[in-house]
């Protein structure tokens, strides 16, 4: 028999009527219309596809709540200006969608992604003025850089001999799709049996990897890249978190050796919150304990009960 279990989602712009069996898969919003995610699709010539020709950002509703839901939308909407983009959606207009593809998915712990792309050119133009911009969204379920049991088990982080693409090229406080040199680092870390990798700058400092941030923690002091690199919004978090603890945080180069030579590491992202390393390239951190991170990571998911930060989903 067919699933008779539908969820209706309605407004000014879209509907959708869509089976909670798929929906559970994830959704997209596509041309004001709310789909199944494997329906999602976009132009094969949008400049965002052939280009990355696109900006994006992630928040994650967790237990039913969207966490740090404007600080995501402030860095988005910058984004989209600083491109010289625009779209036919305002911010509110984008809560309500972001909200409404949530319900649809029936999803209460998701990744949520929005996506401006520059859009498909006039004819056959190469100017990107000629472009008519598009936005995007989809729900998936809640993704993990490192899943809770690959914590317990302990991160290892290999750094790879991949250089970041430069600052003065990309502009990374831009949330972008410009991954390659991510994804080459990456292999690198598989290639070194590592679970994650970290990339660095033309001079050897540390800057990011594929989705996260890096913290070192030696003494009382907490040090992070302060520059070429996406300023996080868990990054953020772990900031005021520290001082929460009394942790002085500084914002600054961090050399390869500042971090083969830490108490700690910890990583941030929003697809696992705040996430402790035991190894780098093969070498045990500090004397292999996460005291400060663990503090740290228990002050993250307490967060999210705070209403300040962690908003219900609601349509």
């Amino acid at each position: 028999m067919p699933n008779t279990n539908y969820l209706q989602i309605a407004d000014d712009e879209a509907s959708t009527t869509i089976s909670q069996s798929v929906a559970t898969e994830g959704v997209g919003f596509v041309d004001g219309k709310i789909v199944p995610i494997a329906e999602a699709r976009i132009p094969i010539l949008d400049r965002g596809f052939i280009h990355s020709d696109a900006t994006y950002d992630v928040v994650h509703v967790w237990e039913n709540h969207f966490f740090r839901l404007d600080d995501h939308l402030d860095r988005f909407m910058n984004g989209i200006d600083r491109l010289h983009m625009s779209i036919d959606y305002t911010r509110e207009d984008i809560k309500k969608i972001l909200a409404r593809c949530v319900v649809a998915s029936g999803l209460k712990s998701a990744y949520v992604e929005m996506i401006c792309t520059r859009g498909v050119p006039d004819g056959n133009s190469r100017d990107p003025r000629r472009c008519t911009n598009a936005f995007y969204a989809f729900v998936v379920p809640f993704s993990w850089v490192a899943t809770p049991e690959e914590q317990k088990k302990g991160v290892r982080l290999h750094i790879s001999k991949v250089e970041r693409i430069s600052p003065q090229s990309v502009d990374p406080t831009i949330k972008n799709y410009h991954w390659l040199d991510l994804v080459r680092g990456q292999y690198d870390a598989f290639d070194a049996d590592a679970d994650l990798a970290v990339l660095t700058d033309r001079h050897g400092n540390i800057v990011e990897g594929a989705g996260f941030n890096v913290f070192t923690v030696k003494g009382d002091t907490v040090a992070t890249p302060g520059t070429g690199v996406l300023k996080g919004i868990t990054r953020k978090t772990a900031i005021e978190l520290c001082a929460q603890l009394g942790l002085a945080v500084q914002e600054r180069d961090v050399p390869t050796a500042d971090v083969l030579s830490a108490d700690e590491v910890f990583l941030t992202t929003t697809a696992g919150g705040i996430i402790p390393v035991r190894y780098v390239n093969d070498r045990k951190i500090g004397n292999g304990g996460s005291t400060t991170s663990l503090r740290l990571r228990d002050l993250y998911w307490e967060a999210h009960r705070d209403p300040r930060l962690s908003v219900p989903v609601s349509v």
